[in-house]
This record gives C-alpha cells, sequence and structure tokens, in this order.
C-alpha cells in the first residue's frame, strides 16, 4: 500500500484523474485529493463521490488584458497554495505526489517527496506554467510529442494524450439515449464553444466574438439546431441558444454533435477523440502539440488563426456539405484510437511502480504501447 496525494486545479484535471483515482483505491492504496475552486470542478468531484480538500476557494476572475496584473494575481494565488499545502504534506506524508499543479513541485522539492507533473502543452504553448513548476517537478508525464526544452530530461513520454484517459473506448461508451432530448426529428445539432480565456496563457489571446458568432448562427441554424456553451456571459441575444445541460451528460452531447466550432483547445481535443468534426478558431492554431497530430496525421480537426475569419466560415460551410460526415470521422478516430495506449491503466501502472518505472520508460521509450 502506498500513500498518493492528487492535487486537481481545473475540471479538465478531474476527468483526467477521476478512473486512475477509483484504480488506486480500488487497489488498496491511501489517497488525499486536493483541489481549489475553479469552474464547476467542486461540482463534478461531489457528484463522483470523492472525498477531497478544497485549499482555496477564490472568486470569479474577470478577464485582464494586462499581462503583468494577470500574472501578478496568479503569482499571489500560488504562493498562497503553497504555505497551505506544506503542513498538508508533512502531516499526510505521501510516497508520492501527483497532479497539474505547480505547488506539488515547490513543496515536493522543499520536503524532498518526489512528483510527477501531468501535462499537454508545450512549453512555447504554456511558459507560464512551466517555468515557475518544471524546474522543481521530479518527472513530466506528458504524450511523447511535446516538447520542453531544457526540461526534456524530466518528461516521460506515452503514445496517448491526457483526455484518453477518460474518453477512451475502455472507460466512456456514448449513449444517445441520454442525449435524446437534443435530437429534434433527426435533424443534425452543432455546438459552438465559447471560452473565458482567463488563464495566465490566454493573456492577448483571442478567439471567437460575438459578431462571428452571428455569422455562424446564420450558417448553422438552416441546417439544424445550435447549442452554444459558454464559460463567459453571453449576449442576451444568444440566451435562447445558451446549452443547458448537466455537465456529466456533456461527452455524450458532444459525441452526437455534427460539428463543434469554437475557441477551445480541450473540446477539440474531445471532439476529435469521439469521432466528431471541429473548428477551432484561436491564435493558438498551429502550435499546440497534440492538437497538430490529430489535425495533420489524423484530419479529425482544423484550426484556424484569428486574423483569418473569411477562412474559418469556409471551412465551417465545407464540412456542412460533407455527406455522412459523421462514419467518416468515426473511421478516423477508429484508426487514431488504434495507435494509442489506455492511459489509465498505464498511469495507474506508473505510479504503482515508481520510481522503478520511470527508469523502465526511460530506457525503452515505447514502453508504453504495452497498454495499447
Amino acid at each position: 500500500m502506498k500513500k498518493f496525494l492528487i492535487f486537481l486545479g481545473h475540471p479538465a484535471h478531474f476527468h483526467l484523474y477521476k478512473n486512475i483515482i477509483k484504480r488506486l483505491e480500488e487497489n488498496g492504496h491511501k489517497l488525499l485529493v486536493l483541489i481549489k475552486e475553479k469552474d464547476i470542478l467542486e461540482e463534478l468531484i461531489k457528484n463522483e463521490g470523492f472525498e477531497y480538500q478544497n485549499i482555496q476557494r477564490v472568486a470569479n476572475k474577470k478577464r485582464q488584458k494586462n499581462r503583468f496584473s494577470i500574472l501578478a494575481h496568479s503569482f499571489y494565488d500560488l504562493l498562497i497554495r503553497d504555505f497551505r499545502l506544506y503542513p498538508i504534506v508533512k502531516n499526510f506524508k505521501p510516497d508520492l505526489m501527483i497532479g497539474s499543479e505547480p505547488s506539488i513541485a515547490h513543496i515536493g522539492f522543499v520536503t524532498g517527496i518526489p512528483s510527477i507533473i501531468t501535462i499537454e502543452d508545450d512549453l512555447a504553448v504554456h511558459p507560464e506554467f512551466c517555468h515557475p513548476t518544471l524546474p522543481f517537478a521530479t518527472h513530466i508525464l506528458t504524450p511523447h510529442l511535446c516538447e520542453y526544452g531544457r526540461y526534456n530530461k524530466k518528461k516521460i513520454g506515452y503514445a496517448g494524450y491526457h483526455k484518453l484517459a477518460y474518453l477512451h473506448p475502455n472507460y466512456f461508451k456514448p449513449d444517445i439515449n441520454k442525449v435524446s432530448e437534443l435530437i429534434e426529428n433527426d435533424r443534425p445539432y452543432y455546438i459552438l464553444r465559447l471560452s473565458a480565456l482567463t488563464a495566465s496563457h490566454d493573456v492577448n489571446i483571442q478567439g471567437l466574438n460575438d459578431n462571428l458568432v452571428d455569422n455562424l448562427l446564420e450558417i448553422l441554424q438552416p441546417k439544424g439546431k445550435v447549442y452554444i456553451s459558454s464559460e463567459r456571459q453571453l449576449a442576451p441575444r444568444f440566451e435562447q441558444f445558451r446549452f443547458r445541460i448537466n455537465p456529466s451528460l456533456m461527452h455524450h452531447a458532444l459525441s452526437f454533435a455534427n460539428l463543434l466550432v469554437g475557441d477551445s483547445q480541450s473540446m477539440t481535443v474531445e471532439a476529435a477523440i469521439l469521432g466528431t468534426p471541429s473548428v477551432r478558431y484561436s491564435d493558438f492554431a498551429g502550435e499546440i502539440s497534440v492538437l497538430e497530430e490529430l489535425e495533420h496525421q489524423y484530419d479529425l480537426t482544423y484550426g484556424v488563426k484569428t486574423n483569418n475569419p473569411d477562412k474559418l466560415m469556409k471551412k465551417v460551410k465545407e464540412l456542412l456539405e460533407v455527406s455522412n460526415i459523421k462514419p467518416k470521422w468515426r473511421e478516423r478516430a477508429d484508426k487514431m484510437l488504434s495507435e494509442k495506449i489506455d492511459v489509465t491503466s498505464f498511469f495507474v501502472w506508473f505510479v504503482e511502480n515508481y520510481p522503478e518505472s520511470a527508469q523502465q520508460v526511460k530506457s525503452d521509450p515505447s514502453y508504453s504501447t504495452n497498454f495499447m
């Protein structure tokens, strides 16, 4: 029996770890799950019935365009988490700390307890996270294609993506009965996803604005039902399109949608894994290794820079004209899945057998393919 501290700082981290937590508990290990307040994270973890501690409650942040201001707020919040985490770690005495939270790297460095940072954003995309975190982490558990420059020596690569930890067919089966109310007379439906763009790496990053949403509605509405899933406040004219759905059903809804258009990197990856066509309108287009692979190797998604709105509309119209688009994308997704691992099983093996597992994967970079 080992003792693991797992720190979740974002709803995406909950999805990444939920099956891992269950497996580790089933295997008899002692777990301490910590969270900080972020969007619907606490709601998700309560719904799953996990025991947890929330070590930082924060007010909802407004988006700030001033880079110094948002980084200063992030640094201040991080210091608070560091100070609160230290006595918890000293009391719990974990064998290993795991998560995507900088504090576990900092406190692990101070206490001598190893920390594994799980991340799939490249250093060039997310330097505000990587530079204050990775120097203090023991290892970085990441898809093999991600790059971390000077920190690559700590990298443990695997043949997969974070989101396969919960969307791999071993763990997720789309159920059309759970979203039957979304389908009107067998008409297709489309999802527009609008991100808050308030994270430190989103400073000066643009996405879908209201004018573009108007244009997309004009294109999509004649073809089917349109739902808007938004992290930010919607203009009153868009409220009728708001996607009012239980968050736990979102992946079922995404599975049966005919198209996702948005500025969210995370939901775009999820759509690709689920075989749903997507167009991402973001300044990050062309820069994130995971999405570059899904676009150019598997032809599952398309990225468009925000300086080219005409290209966005052209690509959306083009996809609307593809006949039998869902079966075609399902076939492409199946090919991708055949070449990727069961990420949950790999993660569980890795932490249960750490640090020997790190040495094993370092000596044989293809070792993760044993978990296909």
